[in-house]
């Protein structure tokens, strides 16, 4: 079905016409066009306000139910750079391309530049919240919760950007060098309180979208559902699993993800008395916090400190 809608909007651009797409005239020349937030700040960083960078999934939404309207594929097909996550949730990306003269197109698939990890189906998690087939693989797409993945993602997005608009460059290559600086630093400050804390242990009430985070700092997780599950009952052998092991182990702290509803993590909570607390993945942010200008790094730094709290 959603292959047959993206076939009517390449339709329906032919219709639209060249003539009629999005532009900007008081915009930067460049324009950079990214499928989630993580792509959006990486790319604003490292050009400094010397491109017009523009996000598809809007702030606040689902990124996982998002459908593209005939402007964005006008926007993918202007762009001057396209930056998409390239996973299973970025499907919809591929029936566009093969309509599009991409040989002409500046293309990044961001997982293409690290290692993808298997999503994790953490000890505890029934039959009914892990709604995958296990024959096929299925990868955790959220590669920027590794701040080591994150430079990865940075410097190559700035490689790609420096050779797209050459009288740019030097400009690019001192902003990417300053903000991987502040990546490293974020990523020794987790490293330190990893190494400091009293345990190793998290618990999630809700989906675990942190197979790169928890891998990177070698963390013990235990969750209700996937990183990208669509469930929202949890089994109930599920939660007296995720309420026991809090209690067996005193944890003190039980998080829970940007735009949940955090009934799960309230039932453990209430159950315990553990403190609720977000720990946010980054792939998406609120609309308010989007006109205020937040960044991945103010996100990231956020999660650092529900760490310490978590691990103390």
């Amino acid at each position: 079905m959603k292959k047959i809608f993206i076939i009517f909007l390449i339709i329906a651009i032919t219709i639209l016409g060249c003539g009629c797409a999005y532009t900007n005239e008081t915009s930067p020349a460049l324009s950079v066009v990214v499928t989630n937030f993580p792509a959006y700040d990486f790319a604003r960083q490292i050009t400094g306000g010397d491109a017009n960078v523009q996000m598809l999934i809007s702030p606040g939404s689902e990124s996982h139910s998002y459908e593209p309207s005939p402007r964005d594929i006008v926007k993918i097909q202007q762009s001057d750079l396209f930056i998409c996550v390239g996973g299973e949730s970025d499907e919809w990306i591929d029936d566009i391309l093969d309509s599009l003269d991409t040989e002409k197109m500046n293309i990044i698939r961001l997982m293409d530049y690290v290692t993808p990890i298997n999503e994790m189906i953490t000890e505890g998690m029934h039959a009914n919240e892990v709604d995958h087939d296990h024959d096929e693989i299925e990868y955790d797409e959220h590669i920027w919760t590794s701040p080591k993945n994150a430079k990865i993602l940075v410097q190559n997005i700035s490689n790609e950007l420096c050779r797209i608009d050459e009288k740019n460059k030097d400009k690019y290559t001192a902003n990417t060098n300053a903000y991987i600086t502040k990546i490293d630093e974020l990523d020794k400050s987790f490293t330190d309180v990893v190494a400091n804390g009293a345990r190793k242990t998290l618990i999630f009430g809700d989906r675990f979208p942190f197979a790169y985070f928890a891998t990177e700092y070698n963390l013990d997780c235990y969750a209700a559902f996937p990183g990208c599950s669509a469930e929202t009952e949890p089994a109930a052998a599920t939660v007296a699993f995720l309420i026991n092991k809090v209690k067996e182990e005193k944890i003190p702290v039980v998080l829970y993800i940007e735009f949940s509803n955090g009934k799960m993590a309230d039932a453990i909570c209430e159950e315990t008395g553990a403190k609720k607390l977000l720990f946010h993945s980054c792939h998406n942010v609120t609309a308010e916090d989007f006109e205020n200008g937040i960044t991945y790094l103010n996100l990231m730094n956020n999660n650092l400190e529900v760490l310490k709290e978590a691990l103390g």
